[in-house]
């Protein structure tokens, strides 16, 4: 009992730092990475950092004993998660005049670089907002700028830009740089949503007052756009079509508001809306028509609309696919036809105020080369006519307790509303996995039923491991990796939180079914079954055979020498993990995960040809990587040693003198005296299936062999060995 108990308090640990990414940290991200980082690289001229500001993460830039500038990492002030789901650090540096004096790109996780980017031009690109003058962003709402882009690397530029832009006006308010101060909203007359108030139910009474706001946008207009720009390819890159036509026509109403809701969504929809949206958050509805696309293709990539995003003062939201729903009727009287028709949520912990103007932007872009492209941007704006707002009368002050604890229970509250948000856009897929989790345990409690029809379960697990693939792989990106089990000891160091490991739904249900299937099946429960990269190898092996192309057995003694190997790469990365977790990541690249599942194949040649070469390997070796080569799988044996359960069925003849199990076993995890090596065993099922065969198990045939010429009535012999077998079996 005690072994069981110290088992289960293993799993519960393991499964709860088991997790895709790094924990939070409890301190600020400026002082993390600050003593990795030189004050000459970030301001031309400058020799050191100086104190960091007591009540502020900024800290001194020095010249001499003069101070400079202030410097900041901007992931402390604004979200910045970019196309990889992980914050882009940036670090900026600005003078008492709140100019840009120096940016340095210090840390991001972007797949850019990995996609034939250079990492150079994105720095170049960076450092060219020096000069930056953010009293002038404040005036304008951030838009005084030219935004250069880099094409292939939208997103990612653009959050760069926001960061720069909304982190710069932050601190040069709190530090009141350039005349700017902090704004009181608590200052001048304040409103709220009028839930009384009423819209029209017709689309053109809504254009009228102001409900609903347009961006039209013809031909003519876009040429002239991009031929006054300083890239001349742009110009001479024009579109064809007569100049009065529709480039685009985009129109948007706040349909979080309930009056504006009913009219243009009609009542059913608007009480989902309600339903869909939490506490706080709030939604617009945009439609478009016209020859180009609000919405493009990059959010089917990467999850995150590109083109459009919301703007008001210091405010910035990018929407991303699990707050985006489609639109498929406007109840409107009138409305017109469009294209295009979808909800963005605006969630709570933006900062956004509904009562105050806002705008969408919109990002026009123009091919000039075959992989080149140059872009603008258009505004739509947006305030709530009077009639949907009243002004509120400020209640009187309460002084917190603590001000620490507030803010502390404020941002806990938003990270919960975070969590909960992705769990509620994600029930598909948490349903989906669901079910295959229940239909792989009911199959491993009850495999002397499902192995009887040999036929039936081999289609029965391709197509299991076409639906791991394709679904839980390429589809959710739900990919186990090495990489989650280093992020323990970062855990163990700085403090896991909850929070973050609930913010991957199909990774946290994931890493607790591996948890509990270890104690009962050992490592094959998920190697086996619900591995992406393994399905791919044993689909693409599948196919090989029925080509005829041929399969190699590794000699025994060669083949035992060779498991070891993905034990000394997970060793050799858990220990580089204790000095560097970054270092330890770039060399988790062993795993081809991230390239042939995360990526789909889309990286550099080198990445792609590494995949490749093993998939090729394992078209003659069936799970290659799996065998020899998988760090995870490694790392998930150690503990799989405390399995309590030993579920898979021998005879006493396997191994002494029959060998058919070994030689057919798909990875070799077989002995050649009978026994499975429970390390190596993918828990295929497949010599359970011949356990059970009439025509190839040789015990079995000898059985049914006996039972004809004897004419023995029930089959109790299958029950023979069995401990509480009392009965015998006839003789004559």
């Amino acid at each position: 009992m005690k072994t069981i108990s110290s088992s289960l308090k293993f799993m519960a640990m393991l499964a709860t730092v088991l997790f895709f990414g790094l924990p939070v940290a409890a301190d600020t991200i400026l002082s993390k990475l600050l003593p990795d980082l030189t004050a000459a690289e970030l301001v031309e001229g400058a020799d050191a950092f100086g104190i960091i500001h007591p009540d502020i993460p900024v800290v001194q830039v020095l010249k001499g004993s003069e101070r400079i500038g202030w410097a900041y990492i901007t992931s402390d002030f604004v979200s910045t998660t970019g196309y990889s789901g992980k914050p882009i650090h940036t670090m900026v540096a600005i003078d008492d005049a709140a100019q840009v004096i120096g940016v340095q790109l210090v840390k991001h996780s972007e797949p850019i670089v990995l996609i034939g980017i250079p990492d150079a031009k994105v720095k170049a690109l960076v450092a060219n907002y020096r000069g930056l003058d953010l009293v002038a962003e404040a005036e304008s709402g951030g838009t005084a700028h030219q935004l250069d882009i880099i094409s292939g690397a939208t997103v990612t530029i653009m959050v760069i830009d926001d960061s720069i832009v909304r982190a710069g006006l932050k601190v040069a308010r709190q530090l009141g740089l350039g005349g700017l101060v902090v704004q009181d909203k608590g200052a001048g007359p304040q409103f709220e949503i009028n839930p009384d108030a009423e819209a029209s139910n017709d689309w053109m009474t809504l254009e009228g007052d102001g409900t609903l706001r347009r961006l039209s946008l013809d031909v003519g207009q876009i040429n002239a756009a991009f031929g006054a720009m300083e890239d001349k390819r742009a110009g001479k890159r024009a579109l064809k079509e007569a100049p009065e036509t529709t480039f685009i026509e985009m129109q948007a109403a706040l349909v979080s508001h309930p009056a504006i809701g009913r009219a243009i969504l009609g009542d059913a929809v608007a009480a989902n809306l309600n339903k869909w949206l939490d506490e706080g958050d709030h939604a617009v509805a945009i439609v478009g028509r016209g020859l180009y696309s609000f919405k493009g293709s990059g959010y089917v990539r990467g999850g995150i609309f590109d083109r459009i995003f919301l703007i008001q003062d210091d405010v910035s939201v990018r929407f991303r696919d699990r707050m985006h729903k489609r639109i498929n009727t406007i109840a409107a009287e009138g409305a017109p036809v469009f294209a295009e028709a979808d909800l963005f949520k605006i969630p709570a912990d933006s900062g956004f105020d509904p009562t105050k103007p806002f705008r969408i932007q919109l990002l026009v872009q123009r091919e000039v080369g075959a992989i080149e492209k140059v872009f603008t941007t258009f505004d739509l704006g947006y305030q709530l006519p009077s009639q949907y707002i009243r002004a509120v009368v400020p209640a009187a002050a309460e002084i917190p307790a603590s001000v620490d604890a507030v803010t502390s229970q404020t941002e806990a509250d938003a990270q919960q509303a975070l969590w909960k948000r992705i769990w509620l856009g994600k029930q598909v897929e948490i349903v989906v996995l669901g079910i295959m989790l229940t239909i792989i345990t009911g199959v491993f409690f009850f495999q002397n039923l499902a192995v009887r029809n040999e036929r039936g379960f081999y289609w029965f697990r391709i197509g299991f491991l076409t639906v791991t693939l394709v679904y839980l792989g390429w589809m959710s990106n739900a990919q186990l990796s090495v990489v989650n089990l280093m992020a323990l000891f970062g855990s163990l160091v700085s403090g896991f939180s909850w929070q973050a490991f609930l913010l991957d739904p199909l990774t946290f249900i994931l890493w607790f079914s591996v948890a509990a299937a270890l104690l009962f099946w050992g490592r094959g429960a998920y190697c086996g079954w619900l591995c992406p990269f393994g399905a791919l190898q044993e689909l693409l092996n599948q196919v090989a055979r029925k080509l005829h192309i041929p399969q190699w057995t590794l000699p025994w003694g060669l083949h035992e020498r060779l498991w070891p190997l993905k034990y000394m790469i997970f060793l050799g990365l858990f220990g580089v993990s204790l000095t560097s977790i970054e270092q330890a990541e770039r060399l988790a690249e062993v795993e081809p995960f991230k390239t042939a599942i995360i990526l789909n194949f889309v990286r550099a040649w080198p990445f792609v040809a590494y995949v490749a070469a093993l998939l090729i390997a394992g078209l003659f070796v069936e799970r290659f990587f799996c065998r020899y080569l998988c760090p995870l799988g490694a790392a998930l044996a150690i503990p799989a040693r405390l399995r309590m359960f030993d579920w898979l069925k021998r005879y006493n003849e396997c191994g002494n003198p029959c060998q058919t199990c070994a030689y057919q076993c798909p990875v070799q995890a077989i002995h050649p005296t009978g026994e499975i090596n429970p390390n190596e065993c993918i828990n295929c099922l497949h010599c359970q299936v011949l356990y059970e065969s009439e025509t190839t198990c040789p015990v079995v045939i000898k059985k049914m062999k006996r039972r004809a010429k004897d004419g023995a009535g029930p089959d109790l012999e299958r029950f023979v060995g069995h401990p509480n077998q009392k009965l015998k079996i006839p003789t004559t």
